[in-house]
């Protein structure tokens, strides 16, 4: 049962850090610049409504439960005696946390809500001001967590990998 049950965990550590990479990856390299492509006011708008509309049920479980499910499986491989397995779970939930949950936390998240308490500019030279100011940094960040979530991927990948070649 513990062998499913480690199976199960990595498997859905496996998909949901993958669904955040992607998730990620989409707003660096789509919605971002879409949004950079159009009127300032209409992108500070429109992306008020993407980080309201975000905060729902399936895009929280997905970001929160990716690295509880990558401990969960990195327990269960310890007492499957997959050492080595297990502990590049615990680091791919590590990668995860440092380079993905808290930057969201500390910077994503409040310049978000920061964003949402400006007023949007009728005049084009401010609203563009307002947008750029935001744009660039959210949109670095975005990309560090994007990659950091890549390599989580990477390394659950090679966990499994090992785990197989052990089993």
């Amino acid at each position: 049962m513990r062998f499913q049950f480690a199976t199960a965990s990595a498997a859905l550590a496996i998909l949901l850090t993958a669904l955040m990479a992607g998730a990620f990856f989409a707003f660096s390299v789509g919605v971002m610049p879409g949004l950079n492509a159009a009127r300032p006011s209409s992108a500070i708008g429109a992306m008020n409504a993407i980080n309201q509309k975000i905060q729902n049920p399936a895009f929280l479980a997905t970001f929160t439960l990716a690295p509880v499910l990558a401990i969960a499986a990195g327990v269960l491989l310890l007492t499957l005696n997959q050492k080595t397995a297990a502990w590049l779970f615990f680091a791919a939930a590590a990668l995860y946390i440092v380079g993905s949950f808290l930057p969201t936390a500390a910077i994503n998240v409040p310049m978000n809500n920061n964003l949402a308490k400006v007023k949007i500019p009728h005049d084009v030279a401010e609203a563009a001001k307002v947008w750029n100011d935001y744009s660039g940094r959210w949109t670095a960040w975005n990309t560090a967590r994007g990659v950091f979530s890549s390599i989580s991927v990477l390394v659950m990948g090679a966990a499994v990998y090992l785990w197989g070649r052990n089993h």
